[in-house]
This record gives structure tokens, sequence and C-alpha cells, in this order.
């Protein structure tokens, strides 16, 4: 990597250390050694209410400080961006204190717990104008950003279908402890606004907005013994009591999108055998694209047009030197991972801030979505087609 001599710094406070801290923290530290970064990120202080945990988080992620209070961390001089890894409902409350001290915002998906929060942190955004971005780094794989690059192209044409399954099975064990993502007042949703929201963004990134929706929710496990998350998608209960769970375990929706595609989508927490299979199917009129984030490097790609005999999906390995972001990395077929998403979009965020300009997605983005979360639970309640 070529040091760049005039680099800034940039000092980042983060609220939150568990499985996504550890994400971000780890995009923060690497960026560099890939990138040349026109602002270098400073991993200033962390946050979290438990001291001894914070603490620990804190030396082994890389961070400078800690604080057991966010609004301390929002009132540091020494802070320039706030970045929000905290359960779904507090995302509005910190992301309007940071925004009302100047801090550039970047948080975790869903953006809010309601369609009125969201729109009330995106206001205070762009009321204080600072920059923003919600984290949905999916759209950061490569093989996603080659097939947003041939989309743009016209290489399908119009476009027919977009197809989606994000399918998880880590609560299906009935033990499994009711914890916050299985709380609607913490929560807001769940395999909805948990996965699905991934779904939904890559949707409207690829073929455009969505303009009606029509869909059924379910939950299957009805009670829980009470706990809480012990780091990744792992929890631990020491309690006996049992708790109602108040989210869906599994949703299936469809939309008609603005631009006349069809669109199917599945989000379930209880798919046996699959880890994190986040897939998607696009059908044009001049061919398809399949993608699935368990095997992220490969694209499959069918043109209507190759010859008879030859037609057939080709399997296209987006690690050369001219797919999107690879060229930081290694020759051509050494695979990058999950990690690397989050390392491309802090990238984004960081350039938008350096540059002045407002990077995607961003709390736009995260109204939108939270629009479309809205609609399909306001459908799966009525069993009716609902506006976006």
């Amino acid at each position: 990597m070529v040091v760049n001599v005039n680099q800034k710094e940039i000092r980042i406070g983060m609220v939150g250390y568990q499985f996504m801290g550890k994400a971000h923290s780890h995009a923060y530290r690497d960026l560099p050694f890939y990138f040349d970064p026109k602002i270098k990120p400073i991993q200033k202080a962390i946050a979290g209410r438990n001291e001894a945990g914070v603490k620990e988080a804190a030396d082994k992620m890389g961070w400078e400080s800690y604080e057991t209070d966010w609004r301390r961390l929002i009132e540091r001089d020494d802070i320039d961006v706030i970045d929000i890894v905290t359960p779904n409902h507090t995302h509005a409350e910190i992301a309007i204190a940071a925004a009302e001290a100047g801090k550039h915002i970047i948080t975790e998906k869903p953006l809010a717990l309601t369609v009125e929060e969201a729109e009330q942190m995106y206001d205070a955004v762009q009321k204080n104008n600072v920059t923003h971005m919600i984290c949905h780094n999916y759209r950061f794989a490569p093989a996603v950003q080659f097939t947003k690059k041939l989309l743009d192209e016209g290489r399908l044409g119009k476009i027919y279908h977009f197809r989606a399954n994000y399918l998880q099975d880590f609560i299906m064990d009935p033990s499994f402890p009711l914890v916050w993502r299985l709380k609607k007042e913490v929560s807001g949703s769940g395999a909805l606004g948990d996965i699905g929201a991934h779904s939904i963004d890559l949707a409207r990134f690829l073929v455009g907005e969505f303009k009606e929706v029509v869909a059924m929710m379910e939950t299957f496990i009805k009670e829980r013994p009470v706990g809480e998350m012990s780091g990744g998608l792992n929890a631990t209960s020491d309690n006996r009591t049992l708790g109602e769970v108040t989210v869906d375990d599994a949703v299936a929706f469809l939309t008609r999108f603005e631009n006349g595609a069809l669109g199917t989508f599945e989000a379930s927490r209880f798919a046996g055998g699959n880890r994190n299979k986040n897939k998607f199917e696009i059908n044009g009129e001049k061919g398809s694209i399949r993608w699935d984030m368990e095997n992220m490097n490969n694209l499959e790609v069918y043109f209507t047009d190759d010859e008879p005999g030859l037609q057939g999906f080709r399997l296209i390995n987006c690690t050369e030197e001219l797919h999107p972001y690879t060229e930081a990395y290694w020759p051509a077929g050494h695979i990058i991972g999950y990690e690397h998403t989050f390392i491309h979009l802090v990238h984004e965020f960081l350039n938008g801030i350096a540059e002045n300009y407002q990077p995607a997605p961003n709390f736009e983005d995260g109204v939108k979505n939270q629009q479309i979360l809205a609609a399909i639970e306001e459908s799966a309640e009525t069993k009716q087609w609902v506006n976006v």
C-alpha cells in the first residue's frame, strides 16, 4: 500500500461492541491496509453499559478508550463519527443526538422501529448537514456490485422478476432463549426486519422502488426461556421463566415494482440447514443473474443470445482486477469473505466525508426500507395488498 502523506484522520466513536461491533471494528482496522482512504479512521472510543465487557472489547478490538454512557461519547470533542451497533430500539435516540452534536453517523439496520422514527432520524441528519449511512453491507460484495454494473449497462434488458430468499436456522431449537431479537419493543420485527430488510435493500439497489406488497407472517414458537445474546448469534439463559415471542419467525411476500417487475421474497429463521442463505435471482428479457451469500465470490450469469447448445448459466468468480473492489486484494481466484463487505462500506462512508458527498445506502434509503417493512406488516395483518 502506498502511504498518503497528506492523509487526514477522522476519529470514530462506536456505541455497542458485540457481533456487529466486531465486524465494524475489523473494517476500521483493516481498511488502511488494503485501500488508501482519503481520511484514516482512528478508533478513538467505544461505549457500552457493562464496564467489564466494554473494556475487554476495547482492548481486544483496538479502541483507545471506552465509555459506559453513549451520551458521554457524543459529548467528546475528540469524536467525529458515531457508529451505532446497538439493538434497534436505541438507534433513533442515539442518531438524533449525534446529528445534533454535528457528528457523522453510520448505523446498523433496520434504521429504526417505525417509519416515524426513521423520518425523524433522516430529518436530523439533513438539518445538521452530517454524512450518514445505514449498514446494508451485502450491497458491497464485489459480485453484487458487478451485478449492478451489468444491470446499469442493460445487459439483461427489461427486468421481469426479482426473487430473494434469506434463510437462517439459528432459533429453531425451542430452548433458544428469548433474546432482544425476539422482542418487538426492542427489535421492531423478527425475520422481516433482521434479514428480510437486507433482501429489500438489495432489491431496491438492483431493480428499483417498490409499488405495492402483499404478505403473510408466522411465529412458530410462541414462548421461550428468558435469556441474552452472548456473541455472534449465540445466546445463554439461566432462567426457567418463559416469555412471549412478539415478532415473526418467518415472512413471505410479493411485490410489484414501479418499473413493472414482479418480486417474490421469503425470510425465515426456521429454515434448517441454512446458516446464512442470502440469495437472489434476477430474470430479464436478455438473461438472468443468480447470487448466494454463502458462495459470495461467485456470480451465475445467463444470456439469451448465447448460441444454441451452449446456453445456460456460466459461473463467474468475481475476483478479477476489473471486478469492483477486488484490485485491492489478492490475485484472481484468491477469494475474500464476509468481513470485506464491511471494509468496502466503510471505505465509501469515509470517502463521502472526505469529498463532501452523501454515500449510499443512507438514512433516506433507511426511511424507504422502513416504509416497505411497515407495508408488509400491515398487509400480513389485513390480508390485503398495501401500497408503499
